[in-house]
C-alpha cells in the first residue's frame, strides 16, 4: 500500500498546525519552508482540509490556519480515506476494467482487499493527538518556538 504525496502532505500540515503553541496560527508559507513543499500545492491541500472541517482558515493580514477541532477528534484513518481518491491496488479493483482473464476465479483480489481493510483498520486506531506524543521533539525539528 502506498499513499499519495497529497495525503502525506495533508498529514504533515495537520501535524505542523497541531504542534503550534496554543492560539498561534500557522501559515502555508512557513509549512512550505519547513517541509520544502510548493506553496501552491499546499494551498490546495489546506483548501481541501478546510472543506473537510479539519482546518479553519482565517483570511487577511494576520490570518493563517489552525485546527478546526481538537487533535484527539481527528482520526488518521479518516484523513487518509478522505485525501486518497481511490484504493485501486490492482487492475481488478477497478470496476470498469476487465482486462485480466482470471478475474472471475482469482482470489488475489480478495486477499489484497482484506489487507487493505486491515491497513485502514490500524489507521483508524490513531488520532492526530497520538502522532503528537513527542510534540517537543517535533517542534524542535520543525523550528517551532513558544
Amino acid at each position: 500500500m502506498r499513499l499519495k504525496k497529497y495525503t502525506d502532505y495533508a498529514l504533515r500540515v495537520l501535524i505542523y498546525t497541531a504542534s503550534k503553541p496554543e492560539g498561534e496560527l500557522a501559515s502555508i508559507k512557513e509549512i512550505s519552508k519547513v517541509f520544502d513543499i510548493s506553496e501552491n500545492h499546499l494551498s490546495k491541500i489546506v483548501h481541501q482540509l478546510n472543506k473537510l472541517d479539519m482546518l479553519t482558515t482565517i483570511r487577511g493580514r494576520s490570518g493563517g490556519i489552525r485546527l478546526a477541532k481538537p487533535p484527539e477528534e481527528i482520526n488518521v484513518g479518516d484523513v487518509v480515506r478522505k485525501m486518497e481518491d481511490d484504493f485501486i491496488l490492482l487492475e481488478c479493483f477497478d470496476r470498469g476494467s476487465d482486462h485480466c482473464v482470471i478475474t472471475p476465479a482469482c482470489k488475489l483480489k480478495h486477499v489484497l482487499n482484506d489487507a487493505l481493510q486491515a491497513f485502514l483498520q490500524i489507521l483508524d486506531e490513531y488520532t492526530l493527538q497520538d502522532l503528537l506524543s513527542n510534540k517537543s521533539r517535533l517542534r524542535q525539528l520543525m523550528d517551532i518556538t513558544d
